[in-house]
């Protein structure tokens, strides 16, 4: 299976791994009330009810189904409702309708849960031969992923109400501002190694280790700040087409976009949304919740752009990162001699390069063994409830 390495010692690491990663999810869980569970405003949001029982429907689908004879599924219509886009696999509810679902209820899905997680503790037990530990190393880092999505998909529902509810106060470090550094990085042009490279898990997508030839190129050393993004705010950057791709300022005007998501403006004060409430916004802080298009709007502003995938990798050891995803003007395609595996893990990736943008770094929600160099998201260029940021780039400075 392309991409997947299974970790060292892995019977007894991988055991731990899992109650480990199925407890965090439960941690996430617990502020909220079953009323939380089902809401679903946007249809690239799914409710936490579907996050829950998705993942979970993972590793009795591709693992249990497949590894241990004579498995019996707890519920042959859970199939349907938690597939997520696997064809290979079959139908499945729309996307769009994973909030109309008030059956099967929260008791049930989490009864589906521990049912999963029991069959699970007792498989991994036992001898697994190398596609197992493969899937099982998979299903870990996918649910690893779908709690990052569950905290963004969960603050964005608790953001259409108008009370503007608390999910956990202090929860994540949304105004956590970086330590200043001014100006910019400077790299020689040269050929340069992009790509994975070791015996650690990486998703499919980031192998294909390959060679890449830069010009001269400057990043800047920081992320762009809320008070900085401000200043583009002030100045009618989202009135003055000349800043905007041609699908960007037709997004800002069909959707009255006039500033990040999550901003309120309130007399003449700034606030935003956060898990932690409204909050006023920290001029400090890096900007957050962009869109593709936002972030080369204020690029070309300022008279710069947006470093591509592989000037950011290259120069990824020399700027810290981790706070915001960051937009990068590469579109995502596969790295040369890119394979999709057999079957339905083959769709897990390889069928979504096409018209979406390449993120790099972390956020402050990605799990730590998620935040990596090569670690390529991705998203189309409109979207922005993800904890999405920028960073500068131009030509070497001379």
């Amino acid at each position: 299976m392309q991409g997947i390495h299974p970790q060292k010692s892995f019977n007894e690491e991988s055991g731990q791994s899992y109650t480990s990663v199925r407890a965090y999810t439960q941690e996430l869980c617990e502020p909220l009330e079953i009323e939380d569970y089902i809401p679903q405003p946007s249809a690239e949001v799914s409710p936490p009810k579907w996050n829950i029982a998705h993942t979970t429907w993972f590793y009795e689908e591709m693992i249990l189904k497949k590894f241990v004879p004579g498995y019996k599924i707890f519920n042959e219509n859970f199939g349907f409702l938690f597939n997520s886009y696997y064809n290979t696999i079959g139908e499945r509810t729309s996307r769009d309708n994973r909030g109309d679902l008030s059956r099967p209820t929260v008791k049930d899905v989490f009864a589906y849960r521990k049912y999963v997680d029991e069959k699970m503790n007792e498989f991994l037990k036992g001898d697994l031969s190398e596609d197992a530990r493969e899937l099982v190393t998979l299903g870990l880092n996918h649910e690893q992923q779908h709690q990052e999505l569950l905290l963004t998909d969960l603050k964005y529902t608790l953001s259409t109400n108008p009370l503007f509810p608390v999910y956990k106060d202090n929860f994540l470090p949304e105004e956590a501002c970086e330590t200043k550094v001014d100006g910019f990085v400077e790299f020689e042009g040269g050929i340069y190694e992009i790509g994975y490279s070791g015996d650690g898990f990486c998703f499919d997508n980031e192998l294909g280790r390959h060679k890449v030839y830069l010009h001269d190129f400057a990043l800047r050393k920081q992320l762009i700040t809320n008070g900085e993004y401000l200043e583009f705010v002030a100045d009618g950057g989202y009135s003055d087409f000349r800043f905007w791709h041609s699908e960007g300022w037709d997004w800002v005007n069909q959707n009255n976009i006039a500033a990040p998501l999550y901003w309120h403006k309130n007399d003449d004060s700034w606030f935003h949304y956060t898990l932690g409430g409204m909050r006023k916004l920290s001029p400090e802080a890096p900007v957050c919740h962009i869109s593709f298009y936002e972030a080369a709007a204020f690029a070309e502003w300022k008279g710069m752009r947006l470093p591509t995938e592989f000037e950011w990798e290259a120069a990824s050891g020399k700027f810290k990162w981790g706070k915001r995803w960051e937009w990068t003007q590469s579109a995502y395609l596969p790295y040369p001699n890119f394979k999709k595996a057999a079957g339905a893990v083959g769709e897990y990736n390889g069928k979504f390069m096409i018209n979406q943008m390449v993120l790099r770094g972390a956020s402050l929600a990605t799990p730590a063994n998620h935040s990596r160099s090569t670690y390529r998201n991705f998203f189309h260029p409109h979207l922005r409830w993800q904890f999405t940021g920028l960073r500068l780039c131009q030509n070497r400075l001379l």
